[in-house]
C-alpha cells in the first residue's frame, strides 16, 4: 500500500471519527446551572463546544482504526470472501 493511500484513508477515518465524538461532553443552556440564553440564541445548541478536544478525540480514534485497518490490510484476517454471506452469484448463459 502506497502512503498516500494509507493517508487518503486516515483521512476519511479522522472526518468520521469527528462526527463520531463530536456530540460527547456537550451541554445545553437547560442542562447548565446559571446560564442565560442570549437573544437569538437555539435552546438546543451547546454551551461548551471545543474544538480542539474534538479534534484530540477523533485523531485518537482514528488512528486506531487505521492502524486496525492496516493491520488487516497487511495480515488478511477479514477478507471479501468472508464478507460474501450470499455466496457465488449465479452464472448466466448468454447463449452464444
Amino acid at each position: 500500500m502506497h502512503w498516500y493511500s494509507l493517508l487518503a484513508i486516515y483521512a476519511l477515518f479522522w472526518v468520521l471519527s469527528a462526527f463520531l465524538v463530536m456530540p460527547f461532553g456537550l451541554r445545553t443552556p437547560d442542562e447548565v446551572e446559571g446560564h442565560e440564553i442570549g437573544k437569538g440564541h437555539a435552546t438546543s445548541a451547546p454551551v461548551n463546544f471545543r474544538p480542539k478536544r474534538v479534534a484530540l478525540r477523533a485523531t485518537l480514534l482514528a488512528i486506531v482504526l487505521c492502524g486496525g485497518y492496516y493491520e488487516n490490510y497487511v495480515h488478511q484476517w477479514i477478507t471479501l470472501d468472508d464478507l460474501n454471506f450470499f455466496g457465488k452469484p449465479p452464472v448466466k448463459d448468454l447463449g452464444y
